[in-house]
């Protein structure tokens, strides 16, 4: 049941039990009666369990750091940027076609100095590219449960939380759950306060893995419309 519809019905209770003035009285704290861990557990479930989510902000991928603004959803549709390194990639993937459109710093790094990869990056860069979305340095980043994996491969780091109070992101009302790491990294969660209880913005402080990451666009189409077909470069040579 969600937060909203657990108010109305305590509403409705007190209101046939005691009339309106007693109804002020009523506690309207989110979460109420539910522990931090608890709470943090559902949203975790709630984000995973989306249709689809918009993800901005700095996520690990394979080792390496990436800023991303990516929409994606259950059936490997998204859209959206990644930078990294001083190079910039637009991604656009619909099922199993994936079109990248990166910067010359992009495909610098992403061919290194193999033969005939300056001539190549001359052809490719600021052009859409049709790639395999499996290939080394694209492999997850339009897979929905790999940009959320984080939230739940170590089920440990988000017990022990504790309320601290609620805030507001992106115009919407959440409950703060934060959390003091060993080593002095701290671990704060924003949780919607109503409807489902959808994280609405991590943040990681004081470690290796330091990033804030805001979602929001939940269950909304991802407009991930293939490029047309004269605006795209199909790889040769050492671009395979």
């Amino acid at each position: 049941m969600s937060v909203r519809r657990k108010l109305a019905v305590a509403t409705l209770v007190c209101m046939g039990a005691a009339g309106l003035t007693a109804c002020g009285n009523e506690s309207d704290e989110p979460f109420e009666g539910q522990s931090a861990d608890k709470v943090a557990e559902e949203a975790v479930k709630a984000t995973r369990d989306a249709s689809s989510v918009r993800v901005k902000g700095t996520v690990r991928q394979e080792g390496a750091r990436l800023r991303v603004d990516f929409h994606v959803d259950e059936r490997d549709n998204c859209r959206g940027a990644l930078s990294a390194r001083g190079a910039r990639a637009d991604v656009v993937r619909s099922g199993r076609a994936m079109y990248v459109k990166g910067d010359e710093t992009f495909w610098n790094n992403a061919l290194g100095d193999r033969p005939g990869s300056r001539q190549a990056v001359e052809k490719l860069r600021d052009r859409w590219v049709k790639s395999d979305p499996d290939r080394a340095g694209l492999r997850g980043v339009c897979d929905k449960q790999e940009f959320l994996a984080a939230l739940d491969s170590d089920k440990s780091e988000r017990r022990g939380m504790r309320k601290s109070g609620t805030a507001e992101v992106e115009g919407k009302e959440a409950v703060v759950l934060e959390k003091e790491q060993p080593g002095g990294e701290r671990l704060t969660l924003y949780v919607a306060a109503e409807g489902e209880p959808y994280i609405l913005k991590a943040v990681s402080k004081g470690g290796e893995a330091a990033g804030e990451t805001v979602f929001t666009d939940y269950n909304e189409k991802v407009h991930a419309e293939k490029p047309p077909a004269g605006q795209v470069v199909e790889p040769a040579g050492p671009t395979r």
